[in-house]
């Protein structure tokens, strides 16, 4: 019998194993229009941590008791629609399950081609909703350019680690911020040109402006709180802040960091924009074409932290909400093919 991962209690602050329970269940048999997916890889993202608090989020909270969900990879085993046969390699937002039913109307649903020689967990990272992710918020909503300098924080993190690269790709000056020294040493083998470390920066306002002496033209902002706080005074004039997330404060939502410094966006003239990947579908053809050609020719590094079975999603979350993994983390389950095919 398949089993999954459902949420048990509500997370005080830092997620916790107990937070989470497995059990068996029976999927439904796909009806009209619906697949069924034996899930090969979950995704483990930030957001998912909005979902477990009783709040509104750009989804629904889940209900104590209700399976986990996140983004998933998967083939479809029994299929009732003509145009996913089963064999089919799938992406969605899914549970925390080994195998999902899912319908037209599931989210993120899409069909996805694999090319010779690339492992199937790209598709999750690099070349899926991360390289998305990090593409668009670099080039659509930060709009960088050759030639400028592009500051990165969580740079050794799932989108962190692409948006890097690409910066570096555009011909613009990376820095990166992480929290540890292997951290750093992974930001500079991708190419960043600067890597702080902000747990050894007594002053780190002072180190980010020296590794950008010119100032900084685009924020990539994956931290908020304090970090978000001291970037705005060393952004140059006409600036980006491109936020895609506050991974600072999930764990803590119920007191929200005060940021201080917002006078200067009227005093640097900066534009500070959030952003959700899909509302920007017409650039995301381009997109995943740019990326396959820089991952097929060696010019994107992806990285991955890779835990195995589904027993571990409740621990690789853990880890990467406490900033303990490097790149994208994904849970590997049980038949699941990690090498290319």
């Amino acid at each position: 019998m398949p089993r999954r991962i459902a949420l048990q209690s509500r997370p005080q602050g830092l997620p916790r194993p107990e937070d989470f329970r497995i059990e068996d269940y029976v999927p439904a048999e796909p009806g009209d229009g619906e697949i069924a997916v034996a899930n090969l890889f979950l995704s483990m993202d930030p957001a998912i941590r909005g979902f477990l608090d009783d709040r509104p989020s750009y989804l629904p909270p889940l209900a104590i008791g209700a399976p986990i969900r996140g983004m998933t990879l998967g083939r479809v085993e029994r299929s009732r629609r003509a145009d996913m046969p089963e064999g089919t390699v799938v992406r969605a937002l899914a549970d925390w399950s080994e195998v999902s039913a899912l319908g037209r109307d599931a989210l993120g649903l899409e069909r996805v081609e694999v090319e010779p020689g690339v492992k199937l967990q790209s598709y999750m990272g690099a070349l899926g909703p991360v390289g998305l992710t990090a593409w668009v918020g670099l080039t659509e909503i930060g709009q960088a350019r050759s030639g400028e300098t592009v500051v990165v924080s969580a740079a050794a993190g799932a989108t962190g680690s692409i948006v890097g690269q690409i910066a570096r790709l555009r011909g613009c000056r990376v820095v990166g911020l992480v929290g540890s020294q292997q951290k750093a040493e992974r930001a500079l083998a991708l190419g960043f040109h600067e890597a702080v470390n902000y747990r050894e920066m007594p002053d780190l306002a002072a180190a980010i402006g020296a590794a950008c002496p010119d100032g900084v033209d685009v924020y990539f902002d994956n931290v908020g709180g304090e970090t978000l706080e001291l970037m705005l005074p060393l952004m140059r004039e006409h600036g980006r802040v491109v936020v895609c997330g506050m991974i600072a404060q999930y764990n803590d939502a119920d007191r929200p960091y005060g940021v201080k410094t917002l006078w200067q966006l009227v005093v640097k003239r900066l534009t500070m924009r959030g952003f959700l990947t899909y509302d920007h579908a017409d650039r995301l053809g381009e997109a995943a074409e740019e990326l396959r050609d820089w991952v097929r020719d060696g010019r994107i590094t992806p990285i991955e932290t890779i835990y195995h079975g589904l027993e571990q999603a409740p621990l690789a979350f853990i880890d990467l909400m406490s900033a303990a993994t490097m790149g994208k983390v994904l849970v590997a389950l049980d038949g699941s093919e990690e090498m290319p095919r």
